[in-house]
């Protein structure tokens, strides 16, 4: 191998493949190395078979199953980054036990998850491919390891959803906070709603995942928050005290029924290849809530969001950014940044307070 060709080798972002299926292994592995700027330097059946390889080789990225003999991938992760710390991909199945346990994994350090279907697993995987190639070139590039631009030209922006505002806006005095994550959002999320007391105003959340993640991320916030958490379901009422997560597959905007404020949800196709789509839930708060809303944004990887906070911003609402040290993926904050739509870039922990503050509570919240 001559000079040239090291350097470009070595530019490579090694994985290591963790999953009892020697199909998933397999198939993993040739649509990986298939990509010019990642190699499989390794592969096992489990989790003890699988230290000696990331011990010799130190990937960039692990892409880890779930359920395997001798250690499960929970285990095995929390002892990782005890240890070892490294990003790594989950790879779960799409049921209600898959959910649970992905989310548990993203709580443990997990940068993200690809949904592994139960049946026709080779088929699924492979129309995947491009998801999970897209993944792990994220998780390579999280907690500032290697930095990335993956991003791909939008074919939709939030006017495929609704129009911008072109009339006055109802004038209302209550409050709303509007808040869109993705790559690193699980739990970004879980510690700003965690922050915020019983009485702070409704929350309206758009977190991308798939349909089969939500209710089950929903209710674990639900079980850990002092306020109410609940998967929306369009239609009902933005209360006080309340949060509501968008469905995946559906975007989630906010709406007004006579002098309330309500949620409503929209199968119109992806914006920025998303459903839910933060553009199009911050483009609905910009319409409808204007300056009565406040505009959070939190770590994760691309652009959506970025255009939706400019327009909350030029309606008049009050704007946040997760600063660079806390985020898992900058992208997201780092675009709403540069495009002017962010009056204030705020760490992780301090998020909630500093909402609470603009909202106008009266006294501080303990974060």
């Amino acid at each position: 191998m001559n000079t040239s060709e090291s350097a470009a080798h070595r530019k490579k972002i090694k994985v290591v493949i963790v999953d009892d299926s020697a199909l998933v292994r397999t198939l993993l592995k040739e649509m990986l190395d298939s990509a010019p700027d990642i190699t499989v330097v390794g592969a096992a059946a489990d989790p003890i078979a699988a230290r000696e390889i990331i011990r010799t080789t130190d990937p960039d990225v692990i892409t880890l199953d779930v359920e395997m003999p001798r250690m499960d991938g929970l285990e095995f992760l929390s002892r990782l980054m005890r240890l070892k710390p490294t990003p790594v991909v989950m790879v779960s199945s799409l049921t209600a036990r898959g959910s649970e346990v992905t989310l548990k994994a993203l709580e443990l350090g997990a940068v993200d998850f690809v949904a592994k279907p139960r049946i026709g697993i080779q088929e699924g995987l492979k129309e995947a491919s491009r998801e999970i190639v897209e993944k792990v070139r994220i998780a390579a590039s999280a907690r500032v390891r290697r930095h990335q631009v993956l991003d791909v030209p939008p074919s939709l922006t939030a006017d495929a959803v609704l129009p911008a505002a072109t009339l006055s806006r109802v004038s209302a005095t209550e409050k709303l906070i509007i808040v869109g994550a993705s790559t690193g959002g699980t739990e970004a999320i879980k510690a700003f709603l965690m922050g915020l007391p019983p009485a702070c105003p409704g929350v309206l959340i758009t977190q991308h995942m798939p349909g089969a993640f939500t209710k089950s991320f929903a209710q674990r916030l639900d079980s850990v928050c002092r306020i109410s958490v609940k998967e929306a379901e369009g239609g009902e009422r933005v209360l006080p005290g309340h949060a509501y997560i968008a469905p995946g597959d559906y975007h989630l905007l906010l709406a007004r029924s006579g002098a309330n404020y309500v949620t409503e949800l929209s199968d119109a196709p992806p914006v920025n290849r998303h459903r839910p789509s933060v553009d199009v839930l911050f483009r609905s708060a910009a319409n409808v809530a204007g300056k009565n809303s406040i505009g959070v944004i939190l770590t994760g990887m691309g652009k959506d969001g970025a255009a939706g906070m400019l327009e909350m911003k030029q309606a008049g609402a009050y704007t946040l950014a997760q600063d660079e040290a806390s985020c898992v993926v900058f992208g997201m904050p780092r675009e709403a940044i540069a495009v002017g739509a962010v009056d204030e870039v705020v760490a992780l922990k301090d998020m909630a307070a500093r909402v609470m503050l603009r909202a106008g509570a009266d006294r501080a919240v303990r974060v």
